[in-house]
This record gives C-alpha cells, sequence and structure tokens, in this order.
C-alpha cells in the first residue's frame, strides 16, 4: 500500500514538473525572439 502512494505521488510529481518545464520553454523561446529583435534593432541603428 506505501509503495503505491509514494509511485502516485512521484507520478504527479514528474508531471508537475513536465508541465513546468513546458510552459518555461514557451517562454524563453518569447524572451528570445525579443532580444533578437532588440539587437536587430540596435544594429540598424547603427548603421544609420
Amino acid at each position: 500500500m506505501k509503495f503505491r502512494t509514494v509511485l502516485m505521488a512521484l507520478t504527479l510529481l514528474a508531471l508537475v514538473a513536465g508541465t513546468f518545464a513546458m510552459t518555461g520553454c514557451n517562454t524563453w523561446n518569447g524572451a528570445g525572439k525579443d532580444v533578437e529583435r532588440a539587437g536587430e534593432k540596435m544594429q540598424h541603428h547603427d548603421h544609420d
């Protein structure tokens, strides 16, 4: 009985961690695009 409880808790923990990891990837992806755009604007500003 105790093994089953531990297994269920670990499964739930893995699902929650996976959800946060997937959400974090999307957030970092968006931040990377923002930084890239800012860098491009700075490069174009230097050339003008």
